[in-house]
């Protein structure tokens, strides 16, 4: 009776395993860890573990003793740890580091679209030195699983769809304003490559050599970080456009199938670009298909609506997203064109309803 009482213990404990695994990986980009005190980073732990998320994309820059804090947390909770950083986005750098547009405009002094944008030049070798040794020491710290680029590229020469409305523009071109680099160094450099002073050219954007320098850069730049954090015994995920046919060679110099990382997290906002849920499973079937044969995964990023029942009235598209209604439609999209799992952005959209819409797609019992 007592060996039948401890099996039956234990088969209850299996089953109850079962039960709180989600049956599509779920992992989240977070932000506030900054500033969140212990209790509050534990309590929003908790919360994603009750709910199977099985990663967490944490922002909290460059800052190492952070990062140590955080990944050794997530592991504590079973998730998997990811250093995200805003890889180029930096003001704070040596003047000549930054990207110059077609104006001869440098992003540090004139952005285009917002302030943030102060775009370092993936061209230049101190911004790669510099980039890989930043990289290098995140990867060295014990608990972090992979590091994370986002906003690795150059500026959107072209802004999505829906974005353009509220930036008041018409983007049926490449506008000087936002085209970069045009710095002395990538425009000699381009010259001694191809024999083209861009310079000199008319409508530079019809210059398919001209495109496919910038985007050769990023990947330059890319597998430079992955080739030293691969050496620490690390891995490297980004976060990229859609595509990256369709969308992210043409509008931010990402060939991003070109790249040598380990994970993939397209940001498949559909409201972004003006389509309905069901196109989450179309270009996340374009993605999965880009990257065969590389070995690397591929989780489809979802943009969540906060405000979900006020949408319709809100009339900034960056406040837009998924419906709990339609997460459905989303997940089983990106799962059935082949993505590995999927990536909420972000934990602070979820809501209770989108949580209870998720833990019924993924199997989550309650």
């Amino acid at each position: 009776m007592k060996r039948f009482l401890v099996f039956l213990v234990s088969l209850m404990t299996l089953v109850s395993c079962t039960e709180q695994s989600a049956t599509i990986p779920v992992y989240v980009w977070a932000s506030g860890g900054r500033n969140m005190d212990e209790a509050q980073l534990r309590e929003q732990f908790e919360l994603w573990k009750s709910h199977g998320v099985v990663g967490v994309c944490f922002n909290v820059g460059w800052n190492l003793e952070r990062t140590a804090m955080l990944s050794k947390m997530a592991h504590e909770y079973g998730m998997e740890y990811h250093a995200f950083v805003s890889t180029v986005t930096d003001g704070t750098q040596d003047p000549s580091w930054y990207t110059v547009n077609r104006l001869g405009e440098s992003s540090l002094e004139k952005p285009a679209y917002v302030p943030y944008y102060t775009t370092l030049d993936p061209h230049n070798p101190a911004v790669i030195e510099h980039l890989v040794a930043k990289f290098s020491e995140l990867a060295e710290i014990p608990d972090v699983d992979f590091v994370q680029m986002d906003y690795v590229r150059y500026a959107d020469v072209i802004l999505a769809r829906g974005l353009w409305d509220k930036y008041g523009l018409v983007m049926d071109e490449e506008y000087a304003p936002a085209d970069y680099c045009y710095c002395d160094a990538c425009v000699e450099d381009f010259k001694a490559r191809t024999g083209i002073d861009i310079r000199q050219v008319e409508d530079p954007s019809k210059c398919e050599e001209w495109a496919e320098f910038r985007c050769d850069n990023v990947t330059a730049l890319v597998n430079a970080v992955a080739e030293a954090v691969h050496a620490k015994g690390k891995k490297v995920s980004a976060d990229v456009f859609p595509g990256p046919d369709s969308y992210a060679k043409w509008m931010v110099r990402q060939q991003w199938d070109e790249w040598d990382i380990d994970a993939f997290f397209p940001m498949n906002y559909n409201d972004f670009y003006l389509e309905p849920a069901s196109w989450v499973g179309e270009i996340t079937a374009e993605e999965v298909k880009s990257i065969e044969g590389k070995g690397a995964e591929l989780y489809s990023g979802l943009f969540i609506c906060r405000d979900w029942q006020n949408k319709a009235s809100i009339e900034d598209p960056e406040g837009h997203g998924l419906l709990p209604s339609e997460l459905a439609e989303a997940v089983h999209g990106a799962m059935e064109a082949g993505a590995s799992g999927i990536c909420l952005f972000s934990t602070r959209s979820m809501t209770a309803e989108h949580w209870a819409a998720l833990d019924e797609i993924t199997g989550i019992a309650k």
